[in-house]
């Protein structure tokens, strides 16, 4: 009998655990941790479908055999090919609708609700759907993205770490990298650059070396192969919830993680690091906006010392 033929589709264009966002801007960090599900999928055959953007993310990894780009082309080409498994982890209605029409035994994630118009849970991701659209629920939730994700395609979730492909030839260089920059859709998540100057101020002085994500060369910051091998050049890595920390986690570096918006209780670090969170922490927190409609956003309230003694005391 021959390896199971499995299609992911992460696009990154909208996010597993957030309603908002249906958009061509693509969510890296939420693709990487995705990639926890491949140790399912070890023995079979998988493609995998996402922008083209992320594809260093996925190159040469073992357990991906296809990775193909979402486009025009790929799209007719899904629609007669036949799978096993369909995963879908987008809910964009047009990638739903592409995922209903694509030949499988088995679906799991999101499809099309063709009188309505929109993205809907298979059964087994409804838990998940609810979660991202609820408030309240998404508050209440206190499992992980990987528990949530195994959760969907019907297994149980046993520790299992992300996988990526590119092997970074960088040695660390730095004891601490500071990872300050965030992307245009959750500006709330900034932390202020003031903070990150005291912070670097403070551990230049407690005789750590330090490299800082603002100050690097475009071709860092623009090419996402060298963005890994930064991030892999220093020892302990300070982000707040972005790419960067999920590099970070992958990469089996220290980690701390400033929150504010988003809730620190979807990521796990596998004993390698921890969340900080505002003190006092707020009720409104975490809120899941973009805009804050406070006078001050809560994540200014992490201070600098605080981060700082988290450091000597990993």
């Amino acid at each position: 009998m021959g390896k199971n033929k499995v299609l992911i589709i992460k696009t990154g264009y909208s996010e597993v655990l957030d309603e908002r966002g249906n958009s061509r801007k693509v969510s890296l960090g939420d693709i990487l941790r995705t990639t926890c599900l491949l140790h399912l999928y070890k023995k079979d055959r998988v493609t995998w479908v996402t922008d083209q953007y992320a594809f260093p993310l996925l190159e040469e990894n073992q357990f991906i055999e296809n990775l193909l780009p979402y486009d025009f082309t790929t799209a007719l080409q899904l629609k007669y090919e036949e799978f096993d498994t369909v995963i879908n982890l987008e809910k964009v209605p047009g990638i739903c609708a592409l995922a209903d029409q694509i030949h499988a035994w088995k679906k799991y994630g999101f499809r099309f609700n063709r009188r309505e118009g929109y993205a809907e849970a298979y059964d087994k991701a409804f838990d998940v759907l609810a979660v991202s659209s609820d408030p309240i629920l998404k508050k209440e939730n206190k499992k992980t993205a990987q528990e949530l994700l195994f959760e969907m395609v019907g297994s149980k979730w046993n520790g299992e770490e992300y996988i990526l492909g590119y092997k970074p030839k960088t040695k660390e260089n730095y004891d601490i990298g500071l990872n300050t920059i965030i992307g245009q859709k959750w500006p709330t998540k900034a932390w202020p650059k003031e903070k990150w100057d005291k912070l670097e101020g403070e551990l230049v002085n407690g005789g750590y070396s330090v490299t800082r994500q603002d100050k690097q060369s475009k071709e860092i910051l623009e090419d996402l192969n060298k963005y890994i091998e930064w991030i892999n050049s220093s020892n302990t890595i300070v982000s707040t919830d972005s790419l960067g920390l999920h590099l970070g986690i992958v990469l089996k570096k220290k980690v701390i993680g400033l929150f504010g918006p988003t809730p620190s209780s979807e990521v796990y670090f596998y004993g390698r690091g921890r969340a900080l969170l505002p003190l006092p922490t707020p009720s409104c927190l975490p809120c899941f906006n973009g805009q804050c409609e406070k006078d001050k956003r809560c994540i200014e309230n992490i201070s600098a010392e605080n981060v700082c003694n988290e450091i000597r005391s990993s």
